[in-house]
């Protein structure tokens, strides 16, 4: 009887005893700095790739992808001292933060899943490979459909012989990385809504029945994130947003239900 009422009182290990506030932040500094190391490496890489002189030379691809080669002057202009140095180096940041991205993510749920039973973190981490697929997506859309119409409108948008379009090489590039970002983050929204109802935050049923303010909430969302302002290219973003929507409220009909 002693011995089981000394078993009975086994101090419970640490890892299942809440953490205070302090050991919160430390654990998110901890994280946040390994996902800061990725994007460190991330960028490593990224210079690499944009390189003037280097094995690949993306800077020229994009240029070449974005606007016709043969007109008779240079597309893009660089004026301040340091506007092409500072261009590369934000494209191989963004290369960076794609890079990074599974890294990124990885440690966003290792901060969240102390909370879950094994099995829920089974679930959560097979769910990262479709985190990079649908970022991947996400870039791949943006490369083909988004970014093309959206500078193609802008660039081309008075058709004026007497206006001679040869914008700055930084605010091309920035349009660009930030529109192929977004198009990777919003493509990223099926994950989300099923983590979020695999958390019980949100069921299938609640987001079916709010699809009219789902619709508006993506318009505005479309708006707000639009760079570029134009009404072509919030529309296509916020099309495949809302289908998007609708891929993440087919796929939270299919979360196992938590104990």
């Amino acid at each position: 009887m002693i011995g089981q009422k000394t078993s009975s009182t086994t101090p419970v290990p640490d890892e299942e005893q809440g953490m205070s506030l302090i050991e919160h932040l430390m654990e998110l500094r901890m994280r946040l700095v390994r996902a800061g190391l990725a994007v460190i490496l991330g960028l490593v890489v990224g210079v690499v790739l944009v390189l003037p002189e280097g094995p690949v030379r993306l800077i020229d691809i994009i240029i070449l992808h974005f606007v016709p080669a043969d007109n008779p002057y240079p597309p893009f202009s660089a004026i301040g001292t340091a506007e092409q140095f500072t261009s590369y180096m934000t494209v191989a940041l963004a290369l960076g933060v794609v890079f990074a991205m599974p890294v990124i993510v990885y440690q966003l749920l290792a901060f969240i899943v102390p909370g879950l039973t094994d099995k829920e973190r089974r679930i959560l981490f097979m769910a990262l490979p479709f985190v990079t697929f649908f970022f991947l997506g996400g870039l791949a859309f943006g490369w083909f459909i988004t970014a093309p119409a959206a500078i193609r409108f802008l660039i081309g948008f008075s058709g004026s012989e007497l206006i001679q379009a040869q914008p700055a090489i930084s605010d091309f590039l920035s349009t660009v990385t930030t529109l192929l970002l977004i198009n990777g983050v919003v493509f990223e929204l099926p994950v989300i809504i099923y983590v979020l109802a695999f958390l019980g935050v949100v069921t299938a049923q609640q987001l079916g029945k709010y699809r009219r303010f789902a619709i508006v909430a993506v318009v505005i969302i479309a708006a707000l994130i639009t760079p570029t302002g134009d009404p072509i290219n919030l529309m296509l973003l916020a099309v495949p947003m809302y289908l998007l929507y609708e891929v993440g409220v087919l796929l939270a009909r299919f979360v196992p239900k938590r104990a």
